[in-house]
């Protein structure tokens, strides 16, 4: 161990860990995008969250922007890994998307700043929905499910149901008479999407 001037032991200084940092901050800034949205989240506020100094987070991601996409990437693909559209079957994507967007609040509310701040999709997004597209419409061709509505409407509207009510007004949420959010309620719910998903999807 090396030595102070005064003869004391001097402590070994251990090196930065810069991935663990990275996957700090990420993880502060999902938390902030999530709930303030790009316009509204504070780099100050992220590094506090992540523990660390800002001054990395520039060096690591450049600026706000840049930090957002990539958060927005790390998410997207985390979606889409957990929600396969194996052979157009919208149904069981349905499935997958309801559980997912109910175990990942983040993920449903950063989608939702996406939509409101940022207009343009990146080149991976449009990859990923081109790829859902043409699955929807070869299951279509081999007859698994109706063909009289355009590959790239149904899947717009079974992926809009799929949101039908952990998007819903909260007004209309009260109307059902107990916490929406309850096991119940959120069975219920679900066999209803799963339901309505098979009635829409069906071959004419």
């Amino acid at each position: 161990m090396a030595t102070t001037i005064d003869g004391a032991a001097k402590p070994k200084v251990r090196p930065r860990n810069s991935k663990a940092t990275k996957e700090l901050l990420l993880a502060a800034a999902g938390e902030e995008f999530s709930e303030y949205g790009l316009a509204g989240a504070r780099i100050d506020r992220i590094a506090e969250r992540a523990g660390a100094n800002k001054r990395l987070l520039y060096v690591y991601f450049g600026d706000k922007d840049q930090l957002f996409d990539t958060v927005l990437a790390r998410h997207i693909d985390a979606l889409m890994e957990s929600i396969p559209l194996k052979d157009g079957d919208l149904t069981a994507f349905a499935a997958a998307r309801f559980d997912f967007m109910l175990a990942n609040p983040q993920v449903s509310r950063l989608s939702s700043w996406r939509i409101l701040e940022r207009s343009e999709p990146t080149e991976a997004e449009r990859q990923t929905f081109e790829e859902r597209v043409v699955s929807v419409a070869a299951a279509q061709e081999a007859g698994r499910i109706r063909a009289d509505i355009p590959a790239i409407d149904l899947f717009a509207i079974v992926m809009r149901m799929t949101d039908s009510w952990l998007s819903a007004p909260a007004a209309l949420r009260a109307v059902a008479g107990e916490d929406p959010m309850s096991p119940r309620r959120l069975r219920e719910h679900r066999a209803a999407l799963l339901a309505a998903v098979c009635s829409v999807t069906a071959p004419a």
